[in-house]
């Protein structure tokens, strides 16, 4: 079966890219062309034509032919570069869905094959699906470092260890009269609590791939009326939050994705903190107080124009909060009070007054907490799962004594052998390519 899709954006546009991949490739452009002579690797002037009626789909257009395995699938690709108007784009799909054997690719379906011809793994699959989605400069440089097959590189070293170590155990059980030399078995043991260490630290990071990839979780609490509503919209540049004079208008969270100067957040505007009677309202004050504990950062807002801090609101700062005085057109000063230690900034939201200065701020507390590292190599739930499970299969080995347990020793490297594999895709792959690959483009 033949695949075709177009791999750029909806039209018009001044060019689009058709792909087409499988063993008939060269035929079907060879019918759509009517040249005998399609070179390999080279750019191909030609005139696309409908081959049931001879109409000409597009007079001048370019045709990149690879040939299999030297291409992105691993399988016979061609790249057909037409104008990109809607109905050219849509006449020479409508011609390739008429091919015998030749079929629209599902989301992911050309990466997919990709994996499945070895051309590449799990880690570098997700990464180019990755780069696509990404928004932010931070997500752009996480994925890139992935696509360099960095993280892969460092699991299959881990693992490869651990098929060495495992090498040396099989041949004590296969040849129990022939003892291996006890130095060998102590650099056996040396090599895995070396592994066990690099996967714990590995562990240690923070989520801080995940959050890259997903957004760094910022929730704006405070006292009613104090502007939380309008500097969510603010940032937003959108109404996303209802704004009024009225306390207690925000009564649930407020979400909205962010590009914080290349950084990606979700920033969540909160109900106001106070003594509430209303059931309702009070169900907002609980879930804006679970946010901020749950929130990577907290912008902890109040009216500069007030002296007094709300208790309520004081119990919610810490050490990583972000005191913003909003209203600093009513006042040119910041309120006295305690928390000396925390970053102060004095804004008009009304004004736009100092909100480049609060950009600034949050983007410096999120590199302080969390890019102290440059390897990042955690970028998925599924990848931490199977370092967890790793991890303890590792640990059964260590509380071991491997002189009288030595088979299920062994039993225990294998599995853990096999977890690590899997983030990579060499064992156990098929249940998780579909989760992988639904959420690509059709192109690719």
């Amino acid at each position: 079966m033949n695949i075709f899709a177009l791999s750029s954006g909806k039209g018009p546009s001044g060019i689009a890219i058709v792909r087409i991949s499988g063993p008939q490739t060269l035929a079907i452009c060879k019918s759509l062309t009517n040249e005998k002579n399609i070179k390999s690797n080279e750019i191909n002037l030609c005139k696309f034509v409908d081959p049931k009626n001879k109409k000409i789909i597009d007079p001048e257009a370019l045709l990149l032919w690879f040939p299999k395995p030297h291409s992105f699938t691993g399988d016979d690709l061609a790249e057909l570069h037409i104008h990109g108007s809607n109905a050219v784009i849509s006449c020479l799909l409508k011609v390739l869905s008429d091919q015998k054997n030749c079929r629209l690719a599902e989301p992911g379906e050309f990466t997919k094959i990709a994996f499945q011809n070895n051309k590449i793994d799990l880690i570098k699959a997700e990464s180019i699906g990755d780069l696509i989605h990404a928004e932010t400069e931070l997500q752009r440089e996480q994925a890139v470092n992935l696509v360099q097959g960095y993280a892969s590189k460092y699991y299959e070293n881990l693992r490869s260890k651990l098929v060495k170590s495992l090498s040396y155990i099989e041949a004590k059980i296969d040849f129990a009269e022939d003892d291996l030399p006890e130095s060998v078995l102590k650099e056996v043991k040396k090599s895995i609590k070396q592994v066990y260490i690099d996967i714990k630290r590995i562990l240690e990071d923070h989520k801080v791939g995940e959050k890259i990839r997903d957004g760094f979780r910022i929730s704006i609490i405070g006292d009613v009326n104090v502007g939380k509503s309008s500097l969510l919209n603010l940032l937003a540049k959108r109404d996303a939050a209802i704004v009024s004079e009225e306390e207690g208008t925000t009564r649930d969270v407020v979400e909205t994705y962010l590009n914080i100067d290349g950084y990606p957040v979700i920033l969540a505007d909160t109900a106001g903190i106070r003594k509430a009677k209303n059931k309702v309202e009070k169900e907002g004050i609980k879930r804006a107080i679970t946010r901020a504990k749950e929130a990577d950062l907290t912008l902890v807002m109040m009216d500069a124009s007030k002296k007094i801090i709300n208790n309520d609101v004081k119990k919610l700062i810490n050490k990583d909060c972000i005191l913003v005085f909003n209203k600093s057109d009513l006042s040119k000063k910041t309120p006295k009070n305690e928390f000396k230690k925390n970053d102060q900034i004095l804004i008009s939201v009304l004004k736009n007054k100092n909100i480049d200065k609060l950009i600034k701020t949050i983007k410096e507390k999120l590199s302080k907490k969390f890019m102290q590292t440059s390897n990042i190599l955690i970028t998925r739930e599924r990848h931490r799962v199977k370092l967890n499970a790793a991890l303890k299969e590792i640990e059964n080995f260590l509380e071991k004594d491997q002189s009288k347990e030595i088979e299920t020793a062994a039993e225990d490297l294998r599995l853990a052998t096999r977890h690590l594999g899997s983030i990579v895709g060499k064992v156990d792959v098929e249940e998780i390519l579909g989760a992988i690959f639904q959420d690509f483009c059709i192109g690719k």
